[in-house]
């Protein structure tokens, strides 16, 4: 008999299976990876381009390209497109990234062969109209200005932009100016430059078909082929670490943001440090939570997070208080930093955490959509199929020894830059 009064045990995953995926390559070499394993008729179609910030002449060009590419092509235009997207039930998404350029179309399969050559139109001859180029500017421009009055925007902004420098790509800092600049050549030949076959990378997840693509093969797999655009190396222009404060009048509390520079997904120390901060901040039980949220009772939301690009990563703390709680904030964040440089996490947090990692792990794998997203991160950044299943296994292994090193190496306060935007007396 099943004793009901009693919970189950609770065990620790040390292995995960990452689904099969399956990988072709168009006529002229474009690559595509197909993650079929959907049981209704939905397809997500992604279409990446190498055509990032590290790519720019111009600050913001990036983004307005990729923006400004579903505003119609040489034989359909915008409003057009848009009503042929509603018309079939599909939905295009443009997520900014800061390395790529990303088109997210989803569909219903049987209107595929409907929708696709009207999506790769617009992706290969955009005719970037002059005003969609304007409206863009004046809704950004404006938005911007918002935006910098919020001290959260400007405590991000100044952290990242001291953490990799004020001109790389992954530091820089927008402003209206750098919008009103823009100019619609400058869009023509970011586009030419970047947005060509290849450059391209292709995702389709779902109930997959041959029909699909072959149809794939048939937009895209024709298309002539440039050599692909080289990777920039990138140097960090920040240093050393400091503090900084931004005054910021009328403000009803102020933003804490403490970070660091780190490094992206290939470092042999990522999988420990993901499970640091995952102990520090990166989860609602968190040790920030317990202690500023729950016990002192200073602010609503603390966290810490792993922020990783192609090229590089960092780590920071976020935090918004009122203003009377920043100093007692930090010296409560340096608190827990400090503990973990010094004391071994104990067994039970410590399988808590795992736990929780494996439950992560295992939504990341829950539905075609999910997997094509765990996918698509690891082919951008380089990595094999078998980085997650290897990083699983690291979880698993990882030890009490293990934590109390990585945050002797990475959590030291002096080369951390701390910034406050807010109120001072």
């Amino acid at each position: 008999m099943l004793d009901r009064s009693k919970a189950p045990e609770v065990k620790t995953r040390r292995s995960i299976r990452f689904p099969v995926v399956q990988q072709f390559v168009l006529d002229n070499g474009i690559p595509v990876y197909a993650v079929n394993l959907g049981t209704q008729d939905v397809v997500k179609l992604e279409v990446v381009y190498w055509a990032g910030r590290p790519f720019e002449s111009q600050k913001v060009v990036a983004r307005a390209t990729a923006s400004q590419v579903k505003e119609g092509s040489k034989r359909i235009s915008g409003e057009a497109f848009s009503e042929k997207i509603d018309a079939l039930g599909a939905t295009l998404n443009i997520p900014f990234n800061l390395d790529t350029a990303d088109f997210n179309l989803f569909s219903l399969g049987r209107y595929f062969d409907q929708i696709l050559p009207v999506f790769a139109e617009v992706l290969i001859e955009p005719v970037f109209p002059e005003e969609e180029l304007r409206a863009f500017i004046d809704r950004n421009s404006h938005k911007l200005k918002v935006e910098l009055s919020k001290t959260d925007v400007l405590a991000y902004r100044q952290v990242t932009e001291r953490i990799f420098g004020a001109d790389h790509p992954y530091g820089y800092n927008s402003f209206p100016k750098d919008y009103e600049a823009l100019e619609r050549s400058y869009l023509v030949d970011h586009h030419r430059n970047f947005y060509h076959a290849g450059n391209m990378l292709i995702f389709i997840s779902g109930r997959v078909n041959d029909s699909h693509l072959k149809l794939l093969n048939r937009e895209f797999g024709q298309l002539s082929v440039s050599p692909k655009s080289s990777f920039p190396e990138l140097i960090r222009g920040g240093s050393g670490g400091g503090a900084e404060r931004l005054d910021v009048p009328g403000s009803v509390q102020s933003s804490i943001r403490i970070g660091r520079p780190l490094f992206g997904r290939k470092h042999p120390d990522y999988v420990g440090v993901y499970v640091l901060n995952t102990i520090l901040g990166g989860y609602f039980g968190s040790r920030l939570m317990e202690n500023i949220r729950e016990d002192k009772g200073y602010t609503y939301n603390v966290y810490s997070l792993l922020d990783v690009m192609h090229g590089d990563g960092c780590l920071y703390i976020g935090a918004d208080v009122a203003h009377p709680k920043v100093v007692p904030t930090i010296r409560e964040i340096i608190f827990e930093m400090e503990r973990l440089k010094q004391d071994l996490v104990d067994e039970e947090e410590l399988g808590m955490v795992k736990n929780y990692l494996m439950g992560t792990f295992l939504s990341m794998l829950d539905g075609p959509f999910n997997v094509h997203d765990t996918l698509r991160t690891m082919i951008v950044e380089d990595l094999s199929v078998s980085f997650f299943e290897n990083m699983v296994e690291q979880v698993a292994a990882i030890s009490a020894e293990d934590i109390r090193e990585l945050a002797q190496k990475y959590l030291n306060v002096e080369s951390m830059w701390e910034v406050v935007a807010g109120v001072f007396p």
